[in-house]
C-alpha cells in the first residue's frame, strides 16, 4: 500500500506542476500533507517536516549565501570577461547561443556546485536569450543536462557517495568512466547543436550591430534576475525596454564594479572553490564567510553592503523558501517508509535471470530512482541492497558504482534538487515547463551514458 501511495503522490505532484494547477512550493507542501494523512500517519506530519528541515537546513544555508556571493561577484563585474568571451563566440546567432550555453555550463561545472553553475551560466547566457525571444527551457534544459554529466566529478556528490555507501575509492569509479561520461557530454553539445538549430530556423541570425540597430540598445554583458529598478543587481530586461519582473540591466559602466579589486575578488573566489572541493570547512560556512568578506571588502560602507543584500533578496527568499517546501516532501516520503517500500518492490521485482547483468538493471534503475529520490537516499539506502544482489552473481561493487552514476544528467532536473530552483528561478521559467522539456532528452543522455559504458566494457 505505501508503495502504491508513494509513487501516487510524485505523479500527484508532477501531474499538477506540468499542468500549472499549483506552484511548486504549494504542490511540495500540500500534496505529502494530504498522503501524510492518506497513510494515516497525519499525526506524525510535524516530525516528518521537523526532519526533513533539519537534513535540508544546511542545503538553503549554502544556497542563501552562494547567492549572495556570487551575486556581488556578478555586480563587482569578476564575470564581465567571461561574459564578453561568450557573447564574441555567440554572436547573435542562435545556434551557437545554445551550444555556448552547454560549454559554459560544462566548464563552471568543474566546482562541483550545481548552484554555482546555474547562477553564472543564466547570468551569462539569459541576456542574450531574452534579447533574442529565444526558448528560455531551451537554455535551462542544455545546462541542467550538461550539469548532470559533470555533476558525477569525484567532488561533486554522487561519485563520492557511491563510494562511501560501497566502500571503494572514488577514484577506481570516476577515471574508469570517463570515456562514457565523454560520450553523455557529446550527446548534449549534439544535442544543443540541433536545439540551437531549430531556434535558428524559428528566428533566423542577426549580427550584434543589426540587432543594436532595430532596438536602438546597448549590448548587455551580463544579467540575472531579481535586481530592483534603478539599482544594478541581480538581473536585467534589456536597456531601453519597460522593467518586467523588478529587472534591470547590467552595463559596463554600472557603479557596482570594483576593477581595481578584480585580482582580489578572483583569487576570493578560486581559494573558496578550493577550499570547498578540498572539503577544508563545510560548504555553508565557506560561502558565509566568503560572502561576508566580499561584502566588506568591496562595499565598505553600510548603505552599500544593504543595497547588495536587498538587490538579492529575492532570489534568496524564492530560492530557501522551494528548498524548505522540498523538505516536506521528503520528509513525508522518508518518514512514512514510502520511499524504502518503493526502492524494496523496484528492486524485489527484478527478474533472477537477470542476476549476472545487475549493473545494467543498477544502471537502468539509476534513471528514475535518482529523479524520485535524493541521492542519499538512493546511494545509501537502494545501492548497498543491488550491490549484494550483484555480488551473489560474480558482479563487482565497482561495477555496480560505475553503472549507478548514469542518472545524474536526469537527476539535476529532479525537484528534489535544490539547485534546479536556482536554475528556473533566474531564467523565470515555470518548473513545470522545464520539466516537460527536459525529462526526454535527460533520460535520453542517462541512456547514452549507459550505453557507451556498456560498449566500452566499463560495466
Amino acid at each position: 500500500m505505501l508503495t502504491i501511495l508513494g509513487f501516487a503522490m510524485i505523479a500527484t505532484f508532477l501531474v499538477l506542476i506540468m499542468l500549472k494547477k499549483m506552484s511548486p512550493i504549494a504542490a511540495l507542501v500540500l500534496i505529502p500533507a494530504l498522503f501524510c494523512v492518506f497513510v494515516g500517519k497525519g499525526g506524525k506530519l510535524g516530525d516528518y517536516v521537523i526532519d526533513g528541515v533539519t537534513s535540508l537546513a544546511p542545503t538553503a544555508a549554502m544556497l542563501m549565501f552562494a547567492i549572495v556571493y556570487f551575486g556581488v561577484m556578478i555586480d563587482v563585474g569578476l564575470f564581465d570577461p567571461v561574459v564578453r568571451g561568450i557573447l564574441k563566440f555567440c554572436k547573435a546567432d542562435p545556434l551557437r547561443i545554445v551550444v555556448g550555453t552547454a560549454v559554459l555550463a560544462a566548464i563552471v561545472s568543474l566546482d562541483g556546485d550545481g548552484s554555482t553553475t546555474f547562477m553564472i551560466t543564466v547570468s551569462a547566457m539569459y541576456p542574450l536569450y531574452k534579447r533574442l525571444k529565444m526558448s528560455l527551457v531551451v537554455m535551462t534544459g542544455v545546462a541542467a543536462m550538461a550539469n548532470g554529466v559533470m555533476n558525477t566529478l569525484p567532488w561533486g556528490g554522487p561519485t563520492a557517495r557511491a563510494a562511501t555507501a560501497l566502500k571503494v575509492d572514488a577514484s577506481d569509479i570516476f577515471v574508469p568512466m570517463i570515456p562514457a561520461l565523454a560520450m553523455g557530454l557529446l550527446f548534449v553539445l549534439v544535442l544543443a547543436y540541433v536545439l540551437g538549430r531549430r531556434e535558428r530556423g524559428r528566428l533566423g541570425v542577426l549580427t550584434l550591430d543589426e540587432v543594436l540597430v532595430e532596438e536602438t540598445e546597448t549590448v548587455l554583458v551580463g544579467a540575472v534576475p531579481g535586481a530592483k529598478a534603478g539599482g544594478s543587481g541581480t538581473g536585467a530586461d534589456l536597456p531601453g525596454e519597460p522593467a518586467e519582473d523588478g529587472f534591470q540591466g547590467l552595463d559596463p559602466d554600472r557603479p557596482t564594479l570594483r576593477p581595481k579589486l578584480y585580482w582580489f575578488n578572483a583569487l576570493l573566489t578560486v581559494a573558496l572553490l578550493t577550499a570547498m572541493i578540498m572539503e577544508w570547512l563545510p560548504i555553508p560556512v565557506l560561502f558565509l564567510l566568503g560572502a561576508a568578506l566580499a561584502l566588506t571588502v568591496n562595499f565598505p560602507h553600510m548603505p552599500d553592503q544593504k543595497a547588495r543584500i536587498a538587490a538579492h533578496a529575492e532570489n534568496v527568499l524564492n530560492v530557501s523558501g522551494m528548498v524548505f517546501a522540498a523538505a516536506v516532501f521528503t520528509g513525508v516520503l522518508q518518514g512514512t517508509g514510502m520511499v524504502d517500500h518503493m526502492a524494496e518492490w523496484l528492486v524485489g521485482n527484478i527478474p533472477d535471470g537477470m542476476g549476472p547483468h545487475m549493473a545494467l538493471v543498477t544502471g537502468v534503475l539509476s534513471v528514475p530512482l535518482t529523479y524520485f529520490m535524493s541521492n542519499d537516499g538512493f546511494y545509501f539506502g537502494v545501492l548497498p541492497v543491488l550491490a549484494e544482489a550483484g555480488q551473489a552473481h560474480g558482479v563487482s561493487s565497482l561495477e555496480i558504482a560505475r553503472a549507478s552514476i548514469a542518472g545524474q544528467p536526469l537527476h539535476m532536473s529532479s525537484p528534489l534538487v535544490p539547485a534546479v530552483y536556482v536554475l528556473v528561478g533566474m531564467a523565470k521559467v515555470e518548473f513545470g515547463d522545464h520539466t516537460r522539456f527536459v525529462v526526454k532528452w535527460a533520460v535520453l543522455t542517462s541512456l547514452v551514458v549507459l550505453g557507451s559504458a556498456l560498449l566500452f566494457g566499463i560495466v
